[in-house]
């Protein structure tokens, strides 16, 4: 599947963080799909395939799209079984949402259609009957396992017709572009509806449930501000078992 989205173009000389927009995505899917392993390809471009399955964390980080800074909050969601109030808290924090399968596990794939249902029912019901739908992108990650494939490229595209979203078959392992374009494609749908605002990280209510989630700042430049949980990617390993 291809994707009409553009990749980041060099940082123009007039960018400024004061000025910088604005997201929060929400990372949802079974456990083991590779949602933090895309995650974090996204943030430092680097791939590391194994995390804790329980780990859940709020990566906060500064990209350069189109020569503009884009502030990102990206909760990395555990997959794990949870009640339907924690969703909805998740989901009602989010700005939009990627939606991870693996084409190697044909459940997560299933999953992928109750996720968005949910999304889009929640998202109804606190926007009060908005006429748009929320940015969702599916991401059928793990294209590069082709001998273990059980989900093909049929199904996805059928799925994402059926959906109306769009969806990416991706390899985290060998593409930081193919991670980056999950990002970049929400950034995009959401400057369309005019759904950012610029300035710093958003400061809106959040649950308990959220506040209690480790936030860390992927950027170490911006880490000092002592805003968050905050340390460098150099430190990052010190959350992976051994």
């Amino acid at each position: 599947m291809t994707s009409n989205f553009p990749l980041p173009r060099p940082l123009r000389r007039t960018c400024s963080l004061a000025s910088a927009r604005t997201m929060r995505i929400v990372v949802l899917g079974q456990s083991a799909v590779g949602k933090t392993a895309l995650t974090v390809r996204f943030i430092t471009k680097r791939f590391i395939g194994d995390y804790d399955p329980t780990l859940e964390m709020i990566y906060r980080h500064t990209a350069a799209i189109d020569g503009e800074f884009v502030h990102f909050e990206i909760l990395d969601t555990a997959g794990q079984e949870e009640d339907s109030l924690q969703i909805a808290e998740k989901i009602k924090w989010g700005d939009g949402f990627a939606v991870v399968y693996s084409v190697t596990d044909r459940c997560s794939f299933d999953e992928v259609m109750r996720l968005c249902f949910l999304i889009n029912h929640i998202h109804s019901a606190s926007k009060k009957g908005a006429s748009e739908q929320p940015p969702v992108v599916i991401v059928g990650n793990k294209k590069d396992l082709q001998f273990d494939r059980m989900v093909s490229t049929d199904d996805g595209e059928k799925l994402s017709k059926a959906l109306k979203y769009p969806c990416y078959e991706i390899s985290t392992r060998d593409s930081y572009e193919e991670a980056s374009l999950v990002f970049n494609a929400l950034y995009y749908e959401l400057l369309r509806q005019g759904s950012l605002s610029p300035g710093t990280f958003k400061k809106k209510n959040v649950s308990k449930l959220i506040e209690k989630i480790p936030k860390i700042y992927a950027n170490s430049a911006l880490g000092a501000s002592g805003f968050g949980r905050s340390l460098s990617f150099n430190s990052f390993r010190d959350y992976i078992p051994e």
